[in-house]
């Protein structure tokens, strides 16, 4: 699997599980899944991208970026329990430095 792949598959799950606990928000889900794949797809950096914490580029729109802001902040100490080894591998990777 791609380094992008592992990104999309983390921030997927870090999307769907947000918007199970914040329902009232549902409405964002689908257009944030979609933006955030297309945004990947798009990244200049292909394959050596760096976490979007870390880059230099930052190529979400506003809304969109207070959208991914909003659930990684909730979702980010709650992932160890709902994907372990995907957060420790991109644990590891911020430590080495993408």
């Amino acid at each position: 699997m791609k380094k992008d792949d592992r990104g999309l598959s983390l921030v997927s799950v870090m999307i769907e599980k947000y918007y199970e606990k914040h329902i009232d928000e549902l409405y964002e889900k689908e257009d944030l899944l979609a933006y955030v794949e297309k945004r990947l797809n798009l990244c200049p950096h292909g394959d050596n991208k760096p976490s979007c914490s870390s880059c230099k580029i930052h190529c979400y729109d506003e809304i969109h970026r207070a959208r991914i802001k909003k659930v990684m902040k909730y979702m980010g100490p709650r992932m160890i329990s709902y994907a372990p080894l995907q957060s420790f591998r991109h644990l590891i990777e911020k430590i080495k430095g993408d």
